[in-house]
């Protein structure tokens, strides 16, 4: 007789794999009801209306402003942010997208006329928005609130209904969004469905209309496959070594405070922060002296005790980011503690190109300096390497600026300022080849998560179209010639 599972009981082997397969079964079959109940929602078209996309981005504010104690607590916990870091970088990012996107939307929305060819006269053309249907949001852990919601705000702005799939890594933020989202949003139209790379899986099997995929290559490479079963479209925001490059002749104790900023944020676990820097001519050690005083200033001389420096996500990452450390000449920082999952602060210079350090996304709090003789080798290196989602230059030559735009390609380019670009609304984010496939923010959201329909209207009368009506005589081939 086979045992039974229960308290202190011992299940064989074969009764362990059955029961995983009936489980996984029951995952599946919730997945597909899931996806199901929203297209029931969708086809009643509640969804399409303005009035209801307005109320769903208001309630979405409403939540994040009355709730922000509890997602600080959650991300407190998860990644060790600060009150301050949670309000700018997560609540106040999604709340100004939702602001600007309610003052434009109605116009976003119109419908966009189109001049017509003389051949097709008289007529109208012109597109309309529509909304795709059901989406799934993919959202990683780093900023699991922005990242979750900012996608979402395109998803209801453009009439969808939409599968929200927060990381398992930060658990506490996950439970806080399953918890919350039901009570402001319409649970028929928006559900979110918490767990980890089994559940993920179950939903990518679904029929969706979009998949929404921020995290890394390997994963996105997962999901385009999952959606070409499919053909459904993708929109993947992935990471890149985001370089930096610092000109002779800048003011460089600013630059150093705006780097260490941009990079020591979350604890250097930004898909946008800068990666390394590439130092030109004798700047570098200039600036590794202004780097080292900017963290000090930021995070005083021991960040172990700044309630304002954040903590890596889990112990993996941790011994990864460790693994690293020892490329390069430490000028501040290098110091961790694996129980605490803290890891300082830290500024490598004398780094070889080809350093294990150099050789994928950092995606942590370590800074490597190279040093590069000109402008030349250093658009080269940065020209041999993936396109990263941004690049970064403190330069004031124009001519420089022009080059950088004309012979390199990333996501977005910041000059004297990193990580800034995605908090104008109005900007598309996204990057290209390795560091992403599509755009959101603002107007290009409801763009990504909408399809343009293409409407002519040509009246019957008068019925110009006989001009191409067979027979083609020698008339008709004159017109034809004339006007097509």
């Amino acid at each position: 007789m086979r045992n039974q599972l229960f308290a202190g009981g011992i299940q064989d082997t074969a009764d362990v794999h059955e029961a995983a397969d009936v489980h996984e079964a029951a995952e599946a079959n919730d997945a597909a009801r899931t996806v199901g109940r929203l297209r029931e929602t969708f086809a009643t078209g509640r969804t399409r209306s303005l009035a209801w996309r307005r109320r769903q981005l208001k309630s979405l504010r409403a939540l994040l402003t009355e709730q922000t104690p509890a997602l600080t607590e959650a991300l407190r916990r998860d990644l060790g942010k600060s009150p301050v870091e949670t309000l700018t970088s997560e609540v106040r990012l999604v709340t100004n997208e939702i602001d600007h996107t309610l003052r434009h939307l109605h116009r976003w929305l119109r419908p966009q006329r189109v001049p017509v060819p003389a051949a097709l006269l008289p007529a109208r053309a012109r597109t309309v928005r529509e909304p795709l249907g059901v989406v799934l949001i993919i959202s990683p852990w780093n900023y699991p609130v922005q990242l979750s919601l900012a996608p979402l705000v395109g998803a209801l702005a453009a009439g969808n209904c939409a599968v929200l799939k927060p990381s398992e890594l930060a658990p506490a933020t996950s439970a806080e969004l399953a918890r919350l989202l039901p009570r402001y949003l319409d649970q028929d139209a928006v559900t979110v469905v918490e767990g980890g790379v089994r559940q993920t899986t179950q939903l990518l099997e679904q029929r969706f209309d979009h998949l929404f995929y921020t995290g890394n290559g390997t994963v996105g490479r997962i999901v385009m496959t999952a959606a070409a079963r499919h053909l459904t479209p993708v929109t993947l925001e992935l990471g890149g070594k985001c370089p930096v490059l610092i000109c002779p002749g800048d003011d460089l104790a600013t630059a150093a405070r705006r780097i260490a900023w941009g990079k020591f944020l979350n604890a250097g676990q930004s898909c946008t922060a800068p990666d390394h820097v590439l130092a030109i001519g004798d700047t570098a050690g200039a600036l590794e002296r202004h780097l080292a005083e900017a963290v000090r200033a930021m995070y005083g001389p021991d960040p172990a005790r700044s309630p304002d420096y954040g903590r890596i996500i889990n112990d993996r990452h941790f011994d990864r980011l460790t693994a690293l450390l020892g490329h390069g000449r430490v000028v501040t920082g290098g110091g961790h503690d694996r129980a605490a999952r803290y890891i300082a602060p830290t500024v490598l210079v004398d780094v070889e190109p080809d350093a294990p350090v150099m050789a994928e996304e950092i995606f942590g709090p370590l800074l490597p300096i190279l040093r590069m003789p000109d402008l030349d080798t250093a658009l080269t290196f940065i020209n041999a390497h993936d396109k990263p989602l941004a690049l970064y230059a403190f330069t004031t030559d124009r001519r420089t600026r022009r080059r950088l735009l004309a012979e390199t390609s990333s996501g977005a380019v910041g000059f004297g300022l990193p990580n800034a670009h995605l908090t104008v609304p109005g900007l598309p984010f996204g990057g290209v080849g390795e560091s992403g496939l599509g755009r959101y923010h603002g107007r290009h959201s409801v763009e990504t998560f909408s399809n343009a329909k293409a409407v002519l209207d040509k009246p019957l009368f008068p019925d110009t179209v006989r001009a191409v009506y067979p027979p083609f005589t020698t008339a008709k081939e004159r017109l034809i010639r004339r006007f097509m």
